[in-house]
């Protein structure tokens, strides 16, 4: 009988109402790869919601509990660092050796960002193998990085300074929304929009554009 293939296992971090994990639950989940977690920075992000419907397990840390402790915002995200592996040590393949204690052990395949809004430290991604944290970002590669990418963009528009706008997922580095491109798409600001259709134009992009690029960092695409 042939051994079973381990499916890659992926760990999702969310804020929001997690419509970009939705569309990673509805298209990777259980096929190309398995959500072994999805883990929020908001108590009452739907994105929870989302992840329980799926079975998926979940882990809510806020950074206000750090700050009301006296802690920093990098004992915070090394705190979800350390819950991430401590989730997946868990569930390991235990033919892996305990001594294991390099950065790849008890790590994610890929960590994948869907509309997480907090800006990743240096020392939470030393944690991982470098390359395998990817982020969704509404913007094209070196325009409009950073929050607010949409407004910004509409903005530009009307002051008549670009066309046109973006979706792209990227490698996360320490400089924000600078990372390596991994895949992207241009998105047209059309005359009669506003910032509502625009936005909604954008997240439709997202929610097929992080399938993609999930499955292109898996290899699967």
């Amino acid at each position: 009988m042939a051994a079973q293939v381990r499916k890659p296992k992926i760990v999702v971090l969310v804020s929001g109402s997690g419509t970009n994990l939705q569309a990673l639950i509805d298209n990777v989940h259980g096929t190309c790869a398995d959500i072994a977690l999805v883990v929020s920075n908001r108590v009452n992000a739907y994105g929870l919601t989302r992840a329980r419907n799926a079975r998926i397990p979940t882990i809510t840390l806020t950074l206000k509990e750090f700050k009301e402790a006296g802690k920093t915002r990098t004992d915070f995200d090394l705190e979800v660092a350390k819950r991430i592996k401590l989730h997946l040590s868990e569930g390991a393949d235990h033919d892996t050796p305990a001594a294991d204690t390099t950065v790849a052990a008890n790590s994610p395949d890929l960590i994948v960002l869907a509309g997480w809004m907090h800006i990743l430290s240096p020392e939470f991604l030393s944690q991982f193998p470098p390359g395998r944290i990817i982020n969704l970002h509404p913007a094209l590669p070196g325009a409009f990085d950073g929050a607010h990418a949409i407004e910004r963009a509409f903005q530009a528009f009307k002051e008549g300074k670009v066309q046109h706008t973006g979706v792209m997922v990227h490698k996360v580095i320490p400089e924000v929304d600078r990372g390596e491109v991994v895949t992207q798409v241009e998105v047209p600001i059309k005359e009669d929009d506003t910032l509502e259709t625009l936005e909604d134009r954008i997240h439709s992009v997202e929610h097929k554009l992080i399938v993609e690029g999930t499955k292109i960092m898996l290899g699967t695409s």
